[in-house]
């Protein structure tokens, strides 16, 4: 009786949390229903405005339609509403200057560029911008905050703050002896020696040809990072390299080496920017800003896709709830074929953030940015953070690739395999028996090593998938097939290498993306253009929303969608991924750039 007692409790007590989390859902949903459904009104722009940015807040590439996911985001602004808002506030008369607050919130180089990019543009519109950051980096490590800081007028930084100018660190971990300490081999290959996705499982360390192309992405990245600092401070780039040796440094001695203007706190740099704007002026944040300067309705129509995250044979999905973004083949190649179909629209932008992954679900993508440049209908690439491996191919066949100098991609090669349990089974004292019908029906088996044939499938398929790939990106790049080889075997380039070896256009983020798309329609260069992102987001959102209202929230799914547990999916997420990694079988040779540490 006891436990039939406590079992009473805990199941009333998973009820009653579930049925406050549905209360809590319910009015999430009903708040972000008034903030996102037609009607909503977003503030006004006053006459006379400074904008405001914290990007503590965060920046992402898009809001994910899931209800719960997107409130999670919080007041995250898009990069596209970041960028393309401060371009528009640039040729706004109200709006008066830019005060941003720095410091924290993820943020990666390459989204560091474009962001200082815009920066620089509103400025030279005769806009003042000033930084303002608690510290760069508590006890170090603040190299891309700062170096983003550079782009305003003036920095000004706590008096118990720090400048965490440290230079960058990639490291990567090498699991071989642990694995197989617990019983665990990796029967795996790759092509080439650059690739390195294979190593972390196989070597003890980095082998020579993995150093040296990792050594050379971070010169890249530090040379970018140190000419970005000595443009914006003035200094010469020699004399920034030398104190990125030297560095971190603490608020005084960061100002008596020029890296910072004024030591104040918030309050302070408040007051100043009232008196530089005037006491009229207005504060508006970026997002509202953005939210209420909308483009004319006939304006022309470019559409946006988004590939974000690691490519996988599926739908891009809803789920996790809390927005980890996947690029599911059959929602990004179904929202290309939807754009390029559309007669309305001119140009296709396709913003990608991914590492890659499956091979066969980037070959379903590949092939719609091959259909539209088979049809006329320009795509042209904007590639954020990450753009490698099967992020990298899919954007092979573009009427134009941007990137920025920071971006990683490349990583042209290809991994597969599968992880051998057989001796972490005999550990545990657990024994696997079975019954089989076909010789090859053990191929992916974690449970049994290759057999010769099953070897020997590998490495043709390996060879088929590396030939495929850099076929197709000799073809979209109209480079020479037979010198891929000295771009490909899984070298990670910079975006500023890429470029100089022709697997980038030209160098930039959304807006010289959006400069290349009107060129390519035959668009006026200033024409004001409604972006219209494919798949169109309403649907399964706004139903549940609308379904919300009108009391109609009756479905099991949706309430599950509300489940408090999804955070606990969430937490465990990482845990799933190794699992994933050493129980999974063989996908046909995976592109999936390696996995890349760097504390910038």
């Amino acid at each position: 009786m006891r436990v039939l007692r406590f079992l009473r409790r805990v199941l009333f007590g998973l009820f009653a949390i579930v049925g406050a989390v549905v209360v809590v859902g319910t009015i999430v949903m009903a708040v972000l229903a008034w903030r996102y459904l037609p009607g909503f009104e977003p503030p006004a722009v006053p006459d006379r405005v400074v904008l405001t940015l914290n990007l503590a807040d965060g920046v992402v590439e898009t809001l994910p339609g899931n209800p719960l996911a997107r409130a999670s985001f919080g007041d995250v602004l898009t990069m596209r509403d970041l960028v393309l808002g401060l371009e528009a506030a640039g040729r706004d008369g109200r709006v008066t200057g830019l005060t941003a607050r720095l410091g924290s919130g993820a943020l990666g180089l390459a989204q560091a560029q474009e962001i200082r990019d815009a920066v620089i543009a509103f400025r030279g519109q005769g806009k003042f911008a000033v930084a303002f950051a608690e510290t760069f980096g508590e006890g170090g490590d603040g190299n891309v905050h700062y170096y983003l800081a550079t782009a305003f007028d003036e920095i000004w930084l706590q008096p118990s703050g720090d400048v965490g100018l440290t230079g960058v660190l990639l490291e990567s971990p090498f699991a071989k002896d642990a694995l197989a300490a617990i019983g665990v081999a990796p029967r795996l290959d790759q092509r080439g020696a650059y690739k390195g996705a294979a190593d972390i499982f196989t070597a003890a360390g980095m082998s020579a040809p993995l150093a040296e192309n990792r050594q050379r992405l971070v010169e890249s990245w530090i040379e970018q990072i140190a000419a970005g600092i000595a443009a914006g401070r003035g200094l010469e780039v020699e004399r920034v390299r030398a104190l990125i040796d030297r560095g971190p440094f603490a608020a005084g001695e960061a100002q008596a080496h020029g890296l910072a203007d004024r030591l104040a706190y918030w309050d302070e740099v408040e007051a100043e920017v009232e008196t530089r704007a005037g006491i009229t002026a207005e504060r508006l944040t970026l997002a509202d800003y953005a939210a209420a300067t909308p483009p004319p309705a006939d304006a022309p129509r470019i559409a946006v896709v988004y590939g974000l995250g690691p490519v996988q044979l599926a739908p891009s999905g809803d789920e996790p709830l809390f927005g980890a973004a996947v690029m599911g083949s059959e929602t990004v190649a179904g929202a290309l074929r939807e754009a390029i179909e559309d007669s309305g629209i001119a140009a296709v932008i396709f913003r990608i953030d991914s590492p890659g992954g499956s091979y066969v679900a980037s070959d379903r993508i590949w092939r719609e940015v091959q259909r539209a440049r088979d049809d006329g209908k320009p795509v042209i690439v904007s590639m954020g953070n990450v753009a490698a491996s099967g992020g990298y191919f899919v954007a092979a066949p573009a009427h134009a690739i941007v990137a920025q100098p920071g971006t990683v991609t490349g990583s042209i090669g290809v991994v597969g395999g599968k992880f051998v349990l057989t001796d972490l089974w005999d550990k545990l004292g657990i024994a696997w028996d079975g019954v089989q019908a076909g010789a090859n029906a053990t191929l992916n088996s974690p449970n049994r090593d290759y057999s010769e044939a099953g070897w020997a499938y590998l490495q043709a398929s390996l060879d088929r998938i590396y030939a495929d790939f850099t076929g197709k990106v000799a073809q979209g790049r109209g480079l020479p097939a037979e010198g891929m080889d000295s771009l490909a075997l899984g070298r990670v380039w910079s975006g500023a290498d890429a470029r100089a070896n022709g697997l980038v256009d030209e160098l930039g983020g959304l807006s010289v993306a959006l400069r290349l798309a009107r060129e390519a329609a035959g668009l006026d260069p200033e024409a004001a253009v409604r972006l219209e992102e494919f798949p169109r987001p309403a649907d399964r959102f706004e139903r549940l929303l609308r379904g919300l209202l009108a009391g109609e929230l009756t479905d099991v799914g949706n309430a599950r969608a509300l489940v408090a547990l999804a955070r606990a999916a969430e937490r465990l997420a990482p845990a799933a991924r190794l699992v994933e990694s050493l129980t999974a079988p063989a996908a046909g040779g995976p592109l999936r750039a390696p996995e890349i540490y760097a504390a910038e």
